[in-house]
């Protein structure tokens, strides 16, 4: 018999026998072995944990607290490898080098080697060009005769060297600088005066006064603040300073601040209307219209109308010169033979080179500032040189893969990808795109930026690929040809494209118009016939 009286298996307890009240539990208690029959138990095997160093952060649990029914996640450090693109400083400099332009380049470059005094630039003429005296001495006309200074006021005669005498010439000063000279002269109150030079501060590079005219002048701080009246004022004085229509706020108040320079009286009313109220009929050339709704001749009208036109839409660019900025072509291209020589403008490249005298000096002694002074030279004149190989590959490319544009002119472009020019510099996309930002080329049609002669292709229906830009010389050629009588519309030249086997839509002849800066086609017939008539 069973020792707990239940049938089983003889000296073995079951607590799994039907009708107890452990039915059904996990199967580890189906038997339980007894002394006799126990065995030993293996040791269990230790849990896998981290790596040696690492150490987990155990969750927290307050004494007599019940288990969690799930563990809470631990915390471990892992390493894990990860790749970037550090760039050194010396690669940053040239790529810094690589995308500035010529006019840039040479202030970074002069504001280098005044900074290293291991570091020297020379920016002197080419070697192929005449000496200064030689120069001087083939044109004497042009020779400055000695004392030609001398009788100014506030000069001394005699003894004084060129940089002396160039300190003296008139330089032309710029459109807040004029007008201040001309609010100098007159006699204003000192708040009247105040107010009128902060307002001339406010006008921007066109001669307009963007910005309210209480807003200008209440940022002078004045107390008490300015009135109304006195604001008011103010902008009439700056209104009455040359150039005429300097102050103004809108184009129709510019116009009509200038109307005083049209002589005949007649004309000059008739114009003051057509500022006031019919502008938009102007812009549109619609003299029929203007003159029915002025109720006068056409003859007054378009008399009026061109009295206008020569009125100055931006008088502020009339003084001064300075807003334009000099373009100067980094790479020349000229024929030599039957084949097209590239070359580097020296004048825009500075030469720059280390001093041997110095640097063989600090070469003992690389510890010091001077060593530091001496790796950055280095640097400087490498990347230099990079910059000067990796510009001259581009442009070499861009001349070999578009022979037709050297040849014939703009009609004649290819597309063209940053790839291919990569792929013959040998170097990558991005370098390449670099070489192209504020880089132009000297060519016998006219200065144009790198970035002119590349463009995504226009596949026409024979297959053939051709540039937009020479969709856009295109589309310009065919207006220029255009009957004047009957100009075309842009759906007009869409279908002459598509004829000729360029599939243009008419939004991208519209666009190309547009660029051109030219009008519709309704605008350029009715300014051919207030012309012609």
């Amino acid at each position: 018999m069973p020792q707990n009286g239940l049938p089983g298996a003889p000296g073995t307890v079951n607590l799994a026998a039907p009708g107890c009240r452990r039915h059904a539990v996990c199967p580890g208690f189906a038997a339980i072995p007894t002394e006799k029959q126990k065995k030993p138990v293996p040791a269990p095997r230790p849990a896998r944990g981290p790596p040696c160093g690492t150490r987990l952060a155990q969750p927290l649990q307050r004494e007599g607290s019940p288990d969690l029914p799930h563990a809470m996640p631990s915390l471990a450090l892992t390493a894990r490898p990860e790749t970037r693109a550090l760039l050194s400083p010396r690669m940053q400099q040239a790529v810094r080098l690589l995308q500035m332009s010529a006019l840039d380049f040479a202030r970074a470059l002069r504001d280098t080697a005044e900074g290293n005094p291991l570091l020297e630039v020379d920016e002197t003429l080419p070697e192929e060009s005449p000496p200064p005296a030689a120069s001087q001495a083939a044109a004497p006309v042009d020779e400055p005769r000695p004392g030609w200074l001398d009788g100014l006021p506030g000069r001394r005669p005699g003894g004084e060297d060129d940089a002396d005498r160039l300190a003296g010439l008139a330089w032309e000063p710029g459109l807040q600088e004029h007008l201040h000279a001309q609010l100098r002269l007159l006699a204003l109150p000192v708040r009247g005066q105040l107010l009128a030079h902060a307002l001339v501060e406010s006008l921007d590079d066109d001669g307009y006064l963007r910005i309210p005219a209480d807003e200008a002048a209440g940022g002078l701080g004045l107390t008490p603040a300015p009135r109304a009246d006195e604001v008011a004022a103010a902008l009439q004085r700056v209104q009455s300073l040359e150039p005429a229509g300097v102050g103004a706020r809108s184009l129709a108040e510019c116009l009509a601040l200038q109307l005083g320079a049209i002589a005949c009286p007649h004309a000059r009313a008739l114009a003051a209307r057509i500022v006031e109220r019919y502008l938009p009929v102007l812009a549109a050339h619609d003299l029929p219209r203007l003159a029915r709704q002025l109720k006068a001749t056409p003859e007054a009208v378009r008399a009026a109308c061109d009295a206008i036109r020569h009125l100055a839409a931006r008088p502020g660019w009339a003084v001064g010169g300075g807003g334009a900025r000099a373009i100067v072509p980094d790479v020349e291209v000229r024929r030599s033979g039957t084949a097209w020589a590239v070359a580097l403008n020296e004048a825009a490249m500075p030469r720059v080179r280390l001093n041997d005298h110095y640097a063989g000096l600090v070469e003992h002694d690389r510890a010091g500032p001077l060593g530091t002074c001496l790796q950055d030279a280095r640097w400087t004149v490498r990347n230099v040189a990079l910059r000067c190989d990796t510009i001259l590959g581009v442009a070499r490319s861009i001349v070999a893969r578009q022979p037709g544009f050297f040849a014939h002119g703009p009609l004649a472009l290819k597309p063209l990808c940053l790839n291919e020019v990569a792929a013959d510099v040998g170097t990558h996309a991005s370098t390449v795109s670099r070489a192209n930002s504020n880089k132009f080329m000297r060519t016998p049609f006219g200065v144009f930026e790198f970035g002119y002669f590349f463009a995504r292709p226009v596949v026409s229906h024979g297959g053939q690929t051709c540039a937009p830009r020479a969709v856009r010389a295109l589309v310009e050629d065919m207006i220029a040809a255009e009957p004047a009588r009957a100009p075309l519309t842009d759906t007009q030249i869409a279908r002459e494209l598509v004829r000729q086997g360029l599939p243009v839509a008419r939004r991208t002849v519209t666009k190309y118009r547009q660029s051109l800066r030219i009008e519709p086609a309704e605008r350029r017939r009715m300014l051919h016939q207030s012309r012609s008539a």
